[in-house]
């Protein structure tokens, strides 16, 4: 009996890997079509994909009038646009970033007023921990474009990305302490595992200020850009990125699955990914090329 609920367990553990899998359903209690209608009601700004030929997407917050909070509705399009990256099979990789020098303040507040019952805190959690669980699995090495200010939500934004860039004057910051909260979109838990608990104790109950110099050295970023222009960031941002996301669509997709995995999954069930993307790889057309030019790859 024991044996056949780990094995279910592991199975339904990696059911949850495969894109477009939602994290929660009505089994626990998160009834997804009521929380949208809810959310319809808080309209303002828009989250913008471009996908582009080089197979590097750009992802913009986009409510400048709010520091790119999140309305109810841009966390609607946000859904949205990750369930059209989940099928963006010629991605590679993405960058997210903020309109006008500004990453994002975290929630509207007029909706964080509206939704001030426990209920409905906990619905919107569930949303956004989905929201973010699914972008976070995306088969695309992504990384977050921090410029002026990332707070509350917008911190927790930063965590669900592979990597983080940051301009010279750009700071982080998670508020949650000073609004009598903690973070419920899932930052918590992704920032224990990129600078481990006492740092992420440190951070959250002090709701320090990261500055690009603080955050580089605890390394929570990855790498300070020399230009705080928002265009000129963005091209650095895109150049930087390019040196992991080189080769094949197939090959960087299959990378970042076999990273999600051995992230999430017990080893047994990592090990069993890893042979199920190299399935898919093995005598393809980019190992078949690689194996062509293998001589080259010893000069």
């Amino acid at each position: 009996m024991a044996k056949s609920l780990l094995t279910t367990s592991l199975s339904a553990r990696t059911k949850l890997l495969q894109t477009g899998v939602s994290l929660y359903n009505t089994s626990h209690g998160f009834h997804e079509e009521e929380v949208k209608k809810i959310l319809e009601q808080f309209p303002g700004g828009s989250i913008d994909l471009q996908k582009n030929q080089n197979g590097i997407g750009i992802l913009t917050l986009n409510n400048p009038n709010k520091m790119n909070a999140f309305s109810g509705v841009m966390m609607l399009q946000l859904l949205e646009r990750v369930i059209e990256l989940e099928n963006w099979t010629e991605g590679k990789g993405l960058i997210v970033h903020g309109a006008k020098n500004t990453f994002c303040s975290g929630s509207d507040l007029n909706a964080v007023k509206a939704l001030s019952t426990s209920e409905n805190g906990v619905a919107l959690s569930m949303f956004m921990q989905n929201t973010l669980t699914r972008f976070m699995r995306l088969p695309l090495i992504s990384v977050a474009l921090v410029q002026g200010w990332a707070m509350g939500g917008g911190a927790e934004f930063t965590t669900a990305c592979d990597f983080r860039l940051m301009t010279v004057e750009s700071v982080i910051r998670f508020v949650h302490k000073e609004m009598g909260i903690v973070p419920s979109w899932g930052g918590a838990s992704r920032l224990v595992e990129i600078i481990g608990s006492r740092q992420a104790l440190k951070v959250l109950s002090g709701t320090l200020k990261l500055d690009s110099k603080k955050a580089l050295n605890m390394g929570f970023v990855d790498e300070v850009l020399q230009s705080s222009d928002e265009a000129k960031a963005l091209e650095e941002a895109q150049e930087w990125l390019e040196q992991f996301v080189s080769g094949p669509p197939e090959v960087i997709r299959g990378l970042k699955k076999s990273v999600c995995s051995g992230r999430e999954l017990y080893l047994e069930e990592a090990l069993q990914n890893e042979r199920d993307v190299l399935a898919t790889l093995w005598g393809g057309p980019a190992n078949l090329d690689a194996i062509a030019k293998r001589g080259k790859h010893t000069k």
